[in-house]
């Protein structure tokens, strides 16, 4: 789950680590409210949506930039105007782009240099890892791409949490005086604590900047947390922002279903996360293009296999259905009376292809064989692969 930018301050203040003192709006009314609080000087106009690059961004208007630094309270106003409601594009949006809900008004810093900061989850080695660079302001992959010896990461182990020495090694990586050192030192220590008791995924800040009188802070955030441990953080659940996620993945949220929507026109149905990604890979293999992942788990029920059929078949882009069950703890029958039951309920008029195979696959073949559904059977998942992107191909 991500949050907003402004969302993110809010926990930095929290926790102690420095960064500006902002405030959002989310309506032209609000704008008086939030900018008499700042103090007088140079504004920073911020779009809130849920991805990244937004200075470059360019509104569906023509209005460029989705970051704006004014002169003048005045000028911040009319800025947040011309944004406020207006869908801004970004390389990480996509050409939809995303709708402006929020305006986040923060003063504007005297920077003296701007660094890269981050905290997230190695995979490789299961260890949260921090990232640091002197290259701040920039994108991280492209620092990565064209000088990655300016990047350097020190590997945390939770048992013992960050130890004083890595903070130095993070500290003289970025060249900081003795003065700023002192305040980097507070800063990231505080922003490690935020990252393990929040269960966060990932923290970053681009830029991290120093100030002519030696400051270090956060002037931008990016924070995501991990799905799984939400239950532990009520408080965080209650930032989540509804109008920044597809809704037909919050619709699988409310059973328990794991989908993300993808740019591909013949849907998944499957039961396991490794299956799902290998069925995406096969169909792949033969021409087609997945329309999204969506793994039903290892014990769906029929109600659940009904809602991740309905939810399938409320995206327009989608031009035919793959169901792939290996039924070990699933039912194939499960599978296939929700199927069954779904389709009779809200029609079907693409092509379906099921390849059943494991626990009770033959009660599941009955089933479907004697429902009167216009199906095609796959007898491996190559078969069924190859079959779903040829039916889509001649429609």
């Amino acid at each position: 789950m991500n949050i907003h930018e402004y969302q993110a301050h809010a926990l930095f203040e929290k926790f102690g680590v420095p960064s500006p003192k902002g405030y959002p709006a989310a309506s032209v009314a609000d704008f008086d409210a939030a900018l008499a609080k700042l103090p007088d000087g140079p504004v920073v106009v911020k779009s809130q949506i849920h991805a990244g690059g937004r200075g470059k961004g360019t509104f569906t208007d023509g209005f460029k930039g989705g970051v704006k630094v004014c002169k003048t309270k005045a000028e911040a106003r009319e800025m947040a105007t011309k944004m406020l409601g207006n869908t801004l594009v970004t390389l990480q949006t996509g050409a939809a782009g995303r709708k402006v809900q929020t305006i986040y008004f923060t003063p504007a810093c005297d920077i003296k240099k701007e660094y890269y900061l981050s905290i997230l989850l190695d995979r490789a080695s299961s260890r949260p890892v921090i990232v640091v660079s002197t290259e701040g302001g920039m994108s991280i992959e492209d620092v990565a791409h064209n000088t990655p010896e300016k990047i350097i990461k020190v590997l945390v182990d939770p048992a013992i949490g960050l130890a004083d020495y890595q903070v130095r090694q993070l500290i003289f990586a970025l060249g900081f005086n003795p003065a700023e050192a002192k305040n980097a030192t507070k800063l990231i220590k505080a922003l490690y604590t935020m990252f393990w008791e929040t269960d966060a995924s990932m923290v970053e800040i681009n830029p991290l900047i120093t100030t002519k009188d030696d400051q270090v802070m956060a002037l931008d955030a990016k924070v995501g947390f991990d799905d799984n441990a939400l239950f532990r953080h009520s408080e965080i659940v209650a930032l989540r922002d509804l109008n920044e996620e597809d809704s037909k993945e919050i619709e699988a949220s409310k059973y328990g279903l794991s989908y993300i929507a993808l740019d591909g026109n013949i849907a998944c149905l499957v039961n396991g996360a490794g299956l799902a990604m290998s069925t995406m890979d096969i169909i792949k293999h033969f021409g087609g293009t997945p329309a999204n992942f969506l793994d039903v788990g290892g014990g769906a029920s029929k109600d659940q296999v009904v809602a991740a059929f309905k939810i399938i078949l409320g995206d327009p882009n989608v031009k035919g259905i793959l169901v792939n069950i290996f039924g070990g703890i699933m039912d194939c029958n499960v599978i296939a009376s929700g199927v069954v039951e779904a389709v009779k309920e809200v029609g079907l008029e693409l092509p379906l292809v099921v390849r059943l195979e494991g626990n009770n696959v033959e009660a599941g073949k009955t089933t479907l064989n004697s429902s009167g559904l216009k199906l095609v059977s796959g007898d491996t998942m190559a078969d069924a692969a190859q079959k779903i992107v040829k039916l889509v191909s001649a429609a």
